[in-house]
């Protein structure tokens, strides 16, 4: 028995956390009529320490694990000279699809409303940050006056930006630099495996949190979460089956038809393996089968894998839109606007494994101060939406990858078309 249990993926774990404390807190909340064991001993003690124990695991995270990440991707992104004209185009299609992504999932959140009638009490401490600010206040805010009090207090805009200009700063010095390179790529590792520690007591949390949320809520706390929901999988329909294409036609011409027959074996694969790091070696080989150089491919799709998370960022501005209704917060225009900012330099930071999303998330919620205790509510279903993002993922990395092999005339157009075959099936990695 215990070696089947031990079979069963973190990823299940999760979602059964999930179940088993939706089903017990609806039982509390209908079954459970003494307050001394509903409230005291369970709610507010049981519940209350094991969810808020696992939020303050996961904010931990945060700082040293974005700022490393975005040093280390800032210092390799940086280094596109080598790569020229390739190298600005594909990174500029990534951040532009990304902006969109998140763009379309707050104008979603925005209609639908998900996180309308729950009615949740702001905690007493959020952020630092002040909603409603200027534009004027929100550009000077990024600058940090004081870098390691930024980093002391989680105020991510102004770590975001200084780790930033520390990335680009190490690619351009180089050999100069390289003991502090290598300390900040080993601190991006350490934070990784941190992480996946983290991760380990991730069932024991969401068990406590929708425990403690449905005991209180009961099935009224249902349909803002279905809503949600809802909301993701819209966004992630639109991007994949409305800008991709567009993009597509729009730069290439060519059949996005034609593309989707093709590549929906990759996109199942991303789909079932929720990580796009594991499906670069399939998407390297299809794109290959569709015409395009591996010189271009063997650089565009790893690339993808790390910066391009157009489908984190519409579950990110979702979430972002479930808690600030949730919490009867309006964030105003310039506090969406750091949300596009913040999801779109949280991509560059987020890792090509299973539910990262929702470490950076914490991030996201930060920068225009939303309470953190939100993502409880929504942890426990997110391995569902993080199979269909990660296969929008990598439909993303795949679309950027033609649409730049076409305009540096490395795409072999008959091959696509299947008016040929094409001359190098497989690719050595």
């Amino acid at each position: 028995m215990f070696a089947n249990m031990k079979k069963i993926s973190l990823s299940n774990w999760i979602l059964i956390g999930m179940i088993l404390g939706l089903i017990v807190g609806l039982f509390l909340n209908f079954f459970v009529t003494d307050p001394f064991i509903k409230n005291i001993v369970l709610m507010d003690n049981i519940f209350y320490l094991g969810g808020t124990l696992f939020i303050k695991l996961m904010k931990m995270l945060v700082v040293p694990l974005v700022f490393c990440s975005i040093v280390v991707g800032a210092a390799s992104i940086s280094d596109i000279k080598k790569i020229g004209v390739i190298g600005g185009r594909t990174i500029f299609i990534y951040l532009i699809t990304t902006a969109l992504a998140v763009t379309i999932a707050l104008t979603i959140g925005a209609l639908i409303q998900p996180g309308a009638g729950l009615d949740m009490v702001v905690p007493a401490q959020t952020s630092n940050v002040t909603l409603n600010q200027t534009m004027t206040d929100t550009i000077l805010n990024m600058i940090p006056d004081n870098p390691f009090s930024s980093l002391s207090t989680g105020d991510m805009l102004p770590v975001i930006i200084f780790g930033l200009l520390i990335g680009v700063i190490l690619a351009k010095l180089k050999e100069e630099t390289q003991i502090v390179s290598d300390f900040f790529s080993q601190g991006n590792h350490i934070m990784m495996e941190l992480t996946s520690l983290v991760m380990k007591f991730a069932p024991i949390g969401v068990f406590c949190l929708m425990a403690r949320t449905f005991g209180g809520l009961g099935f009224s706390g249902m349909l803002p979460l279905a809503k949600y929901v809802l909301c993701v999988l819209i966004g992630l329909a639109i991007q994949a089956f409305l800008v991709y294409p567009s993009l597509l036609i729009l730069f290439t011409r060519l059949n996005p038809l034609r593309f989707f027959r093709q590549f929906f074996s990759v996109m199942f694969f991303a789909f079932s393996s929720s990580t796009s790091n594991a499906t670069i070696p399939l998407n390297l080989e299809k794109l290959s089968e569709m015409g395009v150089s591996p010189e271009i491919s063997s650089f565009t799709v790893p690339l993808g894998a790390t910066i391009n998370m157009d489908g984190t960022a519409i579950m990110q501005g979702c979430a972002v839109m479930f808690a600030a209704q949730a919490y009867g917060i309006d964030l105003g225009m310039s506090g969406l606007l750091i949300v596009i900012f913040t999801a779109v330099m949280a991509s560059i930071g987020t890792a090509g494994v299973p539910s990262v999303g929702l470490v950076t998330l914490t991030m996201v919620f930060n920068s225009v101060g939303l309470p953190v205790e939100a993502i409880g509510i929504i942890f426990g279903i997110d391995h569902i939406l993080d199979m269909f993002r990660t296969a929008v993922n990598v439909t993303g990395d795949a679309i950027c990858t033609l649409i730049v092999s076409f305009k540096n005339k490395a795409l072999d157009v008959d091959v696509f078309n299947g008016k040929k075959e094409p001359k190098t099936i497989g690719i050595e990695l």
